[in-house]
């Protein structure tokens, strides 16, 4: 009973915090340049993708026991992680062009890192999404698709470290200390996806699954909603450098010492 409510929680948690950044990317959009607000609208698409994904799955797991009075059985419906591997195929590629247009990085360069991410993000998506088909029995499908996904995750990991330190330059000072935290938050968060992955060979129980749940919605949630606040604290630092007029009003506004740093205009 405490492992079916957990995760119960868990997810519903997990659609929650995505309906609030829904409403904050939103609400904050126009505290940025122009040039900006695409990353916003960017996030305000992953928030709803990973709304409805959530929900479903949400719904799914509800629907998959039932109480006989004693305890949770399994209703006969099936429930399948797969579903968040459909969401992650719209929701990587999306993340990472966030990062080209906050990062500045525009052209043939943004043509063929948008292009790299996409491609590299949606195989090592579909690899793991093979090999999650195994990992009931953890056959040798599940090791090696698993594998190979990994090194499609490791080169990602790679280009966004590139895209990152190699356009660190291009941002105003208060920004870049964000823009290495961006780094280091991407590192982390995404690091809890393959452990999740590995959760039903290291950890085959009841706890390990309500500890799966748990690793997957955090990565989520890190990955996805912070990770958007971030980049929009960054494009909003890089517009107040640019003498953007909401900008500097919103960092005005701000007391002092805050978010700025006490580096706002009238200092």
């Amino acid at each position: 009973m405490d492992q079916f409510t957990l995760i119960s929680h868990v997810l519903s948690l997990g659609f929650a915090v995505m309906a609030a950044g829904l409403v904050y990317f939103l609400v904050t959009r126009s505290s940025v340049a122009p040039r900006y607000q695409f990353s916003s609208v960017l996030s305000a698409v992953v928030m709803v993708s990973a709304f409805f994904e959530l929900f479903l799955l949400y719904q799914r797991w509800v629907g998959a026991f039932r109480w006989d009075g004693t305890a949770f059985v399994q209703s006969g419906i099936p429930f399948s992680n797969g579903y968040r591997y459909v969401n992650w195929s719209i929701d990587v590629p999306v993340l990472l062009i966030q990062l080209l247009v906050v990062m500045g990085v525009t052209g043939r360069r943004f043509h063929l890192a948008w292009v790299a991410f996409v491609t590299g993000g949606l195989a090592m998506i579909y690899t793991g999404y093979a090999g999650q088909f195994h990992e009931v029995q953890r056959s040798a499908p599940f090791w090696v698709w698993g594998l190979v996904s990994t090194v499609f995750f490791l080169l990602l990991l790679g280009l966004v470290a590139r895209i990152i330190f190699g356009n660190l330059d291009r941002l105003p000072p208060t920004a870049r200390p964000l823009a290495r935290g961006v780094w280091w938050l991407v590192l982390v968060s995404w690091l809890l996806y393959p452990g999740a992955y590995l959760m039903p060979a290291l950890w085959d129980s009841a706890d390990g699954v309500v500890a799966r749940q748990i690793t997957y919605t955090i990565a989520d949630i890190t990955s996805k909603v912070v990770y958007g606040v971030l980049l929009g604290i960054i494009a909003r630092r890089i517009s107040v450098a640019e003498g953007y007029s909401p900008a500097l009003a919103d960092e005005v506004s701000l007391p002092r010492g805050g978010m700025t740093g006490g580096a706002g205009p009238g200092r």
